[in-house]
This record gives C-alpha cells, structure tokens and sequence, in this order.
C-alpha cells in the first residue's frame, strides 16, 4: 500500500464522544450541528484530536502493518482524522509545512505516525498551551456568588455574599426580598471576584451562569447581568443547570476523578442518584417522590424550634444527642428500590412532637434531631450502597448543600470504606450555594462548543438533565 492510498477514506461519522474537543490543547475545536470542528485560526496542528478520535482509532486498527512498512522508509506521517478532512483542507497543508521545517518527510493520515510527531511537538504545546478562564455567576436562591475557575480544575477566586441573617427574620427565603439583594451585591460581587483572581474581563474567555432550577426573580438577576456582560465582552455565554453544578463541585478538589461514577445529590429542593456517565451526562436511578432530605431537614427544624437554616441546626443539635434514642420510619419505594421518600419521617416527627405535647412529656431536642437526622442519613447511604453494587460502580460521590451533613458524610465514608469504594465529597463551602460549581460545569459545556444566545432566560422548574 502506498503513503497516497491513506488519503482514499471514507468521511467517518462523529459519535459525539468529545473527546478530542478534551484533549485540545489551546482548545481549537468547537461543537456544532453534530459533528466536531476545527478552529483553523487557533489551531497550533498537533495532532492531538486526530490521535484520540475512535473513528479514526478503528480505522488504524485494521491497517496497523501497512502503516509500519511505511514508516519503515523513514518517513512519518501525521494523523488525519476522516472526521476532519473535508473542514481541514488548508490546515493540511499548513501541517506539511510545519512537519518539513521539523525535519519530518511527508504528512498523510496515520495514527501511528500522529503519535511519533506528538513527542516532538510536544515542547510547541507546552509554550503555545492557552488557559481557559470562565466568570461563573450564581444567584439561584439566597447567595450572590461570583468565581473565576481555570481550566474546569482550579479556583481562582470564589466570592459569596450570603443573605442568611436577611431571611433569618421571616424563618425562610422571602424571594422579592433575595432578588432585590442580589441586585444590589451582584455588581460588587463579580468585581471583587476578579480582583481575587487577579484578573480583569479582558482575561476571561466564557461567562457561565445558573438558569436554573431556583426562585425565578433570583435566577432573572443573574442571567440578565450573564448576558450584560458577555454582550458588551463579545464572549460567549453558557447555561448552567444548578444541579449540574452541585455534581461539578467535586472535580475542585479531586483532580483524579472523572466521570463514569456514582452521585447522591441532595439538597433542599432535590434528592437524585445519579451516574454520571460523562461531564453533563447523567443517568438518573432515583429521586425524591416528595419531600427533598434538605426540605425535611428545614420543616423538622421549625417545628423544634431551631429556625433558619435548619440544615446545619439540626447537625449541630444532633451531636450532643442520643441517635438511638426514637426510632423513626424509613421509606422504601417498593417498585424503585433507588428512589426516597422523606414526607413519613417528617409526619413521625411532627406527631411525635404534638403526641409529646398533649400528653405533657419533655421532649429531649437533641435526641430527637439525632434519631431523625439517623432515619435520613441511613435511608441515603443504604440506596447508594445498593445502586453502586447493582450498577458495579466504584467510585461514589456526594453533592449539594446537605452534602455538608457531617454525619452524612462520615456514614458515606465508612460505607465505602467497607466496600473498597473510592469517595469523593466537596468542602462544605462547596457543597452549599457557589459560583465555584458553576463555572466548573460552564467549562466542560464550554469545550464541548456548548453556547447560549441572548434569548437565555430563567426556568425555575428546570428538569435534571434538560436542556
């Protein structure tokens, strides 16, 4: 088989796998109408994505000898993924040149010769390699937060300015009250977060923005200034599903993991088990079929009198009670042994407490938070356990602001510690409400060519998932 003969193959079809918008190394490779592309302009013509591409993998496979006979002549040659080869015409010739002025022969479309050429381009990578820089914005509920986040791994900055002591005085979140707050701290909060970073606008390359799901006057604030400022920029705008960013929040401190794995969110408004089968890929196993853990948390706590927020109350109040002491109800759903159900421990606790009235007992708070905090966290890890076993996942992770839960998080570890699962859970400033999370997610959306128009608005009910 002749070097000309490797031209002769067929346009292999994109599967949308992304992996060589992944491996990019100045990110020159953008995601359109189900098929990758190359930014010819930006492209430093490593060879990178054409190495990596299955299509062009499989292909290679099956002429694997032919191609060494070839470069047994002392030539190499590059990779050409068939992807690429009716967009890339001039980048062919460029990479010929290129290849010539390093001493190499000739370039035509072999995987093996790509991988030769990528050790010597390797230094060129290193000094033309571009960070990605992405303005994360959140104003979902009660916290107007801003973060600056290199290359979806580093955070360079992470400002919140929470309104808890605003809320504090009606018990709960009012929502015009935490809308017209975010409007007067957004501004300052953005900026104050690229001081921490060390940047200006000029250095950012896409703002990432919460869409939802949230309080919808919330979620407005913060899309509207998303879009003020990628408009005036000429940036590119990003979308994130707030719970996608819970997920995302545990790849800040755990450069090791990525996706397949297995996520328990749980929160004040959701409870999923989820695999995450790809960043922004997930498979849902289970949900909440009423009230969230983080919901229940909040409800039992007014009625112990702890206030808000009840989350971390009923944590705190637990530790100095007895968790054995009442022995609450714990659901399972008979026909999805994944999903949870937390509105018949709410309803223990609450006729405990008026049963405890009426008859004139004492009722021991602590032991109550403790027995009750017991029922949910034992119901969360015994249905993570199981989906991990069914499903043959060993690497498990929590996510959202109950994720703070310490004993949650110590009765998770010690569950995968038993069963040699690897565990991965956020610091509890990231598993609450951040801007860290988001610009995290907007960055893999953002190489896999994921972009939004000006017409972005807020969905408040927005699915898991959806898009």
């Amino acid at each position: 088989m002749s070097a000309t003969e490797f031209i002769r193959l067929k346009k292999a079809n994109c599967t949308n796998c992304y992996k060589c918008i992944r491996h990019c190394p100045v990110k020159a490779i953008r995601f359109s109408g189900g098929q990758a592309h190359i930014i010819q302009d930006a492209c430093i013509y490593c060879g990178e994505c054409f190495v990596i591409c299955p299509q062009n993998a499989k292909w290679i496979y099956s002429e694997t000898e032919a191609v060494k006979s070839i470069l047994l002549q002392n030539e190499v040659y590059v990779s050409l993924a068939p992807s690429f080869i009716s967009y890339f015409d001039t980048g062919i010739s460029c990479m010929k040149d290129a290849l010539k002025k390093l001493g190499f022969a000739g370039c035509e479309e072999t995987a093996v010769g790509a991988t030769i050429v990528k050790n010597v381009y390797e230094q060129l990578i290193q000094e033309e390699k571009k960070d990605v820089l992405i303005l994360g914005i959140e104003s979902s509920c009660d916290e107007t937060a801003a973060s600056v986040v290199k290359n979806g791994r580093t955070v360079l900055s992470n400002v919140i300015s929470s309104q808890i002591e605003i809320h504090k005085l009606y018990g709960g979140v009012v929502p015009e009250i935490a809308s017209r707050n975010h409007i007067e701290r957004i501004n300052q909060v953005i900026q104050e977060a690229l001081d921490e970073a060390n940047v200006t606008l000029d250095d950012i390359d896409a703002i990432g923005v919460t869409y939802g799901p949230g309080l919808v006057g919330a979620l407005l604030v913060g899309v509207a200034e998303a879009k003020a400022i990628a408009y005036a920029r000429n940036l590119p705008l990003v979308g994130v599903h707030h719970i996608e960013g819970h997920v995302s929040a545990n790849y800040i401190e755990h450069p090791d993991l990525e996706p397949p794995f297995l996520c328990l969110i749980v929160s004040g408004g959701h409870t999923h088990l989820v695999i995450v089968k790809d960043y922004g890929e997930f498979e849902i196993l289970g949900r909440t079929r009423d009230d969230a853990a983080g919901e229940a948390f909040d409800k039992v706590a007014r009625a112990i009198g702890l206030g808000y927020p009840g989350g971390p109350k009923v944590d705190k109040l637990s530790k100095e009670g007895n968790p054995n002491a009442i022995e609450f109800p714990k659901a399972k759903i008979g026909d999805c042994p994944y999903d949870f159900s937390f509105s018949g421990v709410k309803s223990a606790v609450l006729n405990y407490i008026n049963h405890a009235q009426m008859t004139g007992e004492e009722i021991n708070r602590a032991d109550l938070a403790a027995s009750f905090q017991k029922a949910v966290v034992d119901v969360l890890v015994e249905h993570t356990m199981l989906a991990a076993k069914d499903y043959g996942m060993t690497k498990i992770a929590i996510a959202g602001g109950v994720a703070s839960n310490g004993t949650l998080r110590a009765a998770m570890e010690e569950a995968c510690k038993k069963n040699n699962y690897s565990f991965y859970r956020p610091s509890p400033i990231f598993c609450t409400d951040n801007a860290a999370m988001i610009g995290v997610a907007a960055y893999y959306e953002y190489i896999k060519g994921t972009r939004h128009g000006w017409d972005l608005n807020a969905v408040p009910n927005l699915k898991l998932g959806e898009r």
